[in-house]
């Protein structure tokens, strides 16, 4: 979705710089979002505050000093190769 019209800067784009640790302001100098009319300043800091903390990083469920395969993952064996 567009969320800068002015600079035709997508959430995604904004996702993609802040999930590379790019804070706000850096994101603003690099790609222009909300620099013009302003409009999307508050969207396009929500999309910013919504990823630059989610890692995307799978959960692990650990049991003592030794890792469990979770639920919905498949097993290692029932994967073709």
């Amino acid at each position: 979705m567009i969320v800068c019209v002015c600079r035709s800067i997508s959430d995604r784009e904004i996702a993609r710089h802040a999930r590379a640790g790019m804070s706000f302001d850096d994101i603003q100098f690099e790609l222009g979002v909300a620099t013009q009319c302003g409009q999307c300043e508050s969207c396009a800091r929500e999309v910013h505050a919504q990823c630059a903390c989610s890692g995307g990083v799978a959960a692990l469920h650990c049991e003592s000093s030794t890792v469990k395969e979770s639920a919905e993952w498949p097993n290692s064996s029932s994967v073709a190769a």
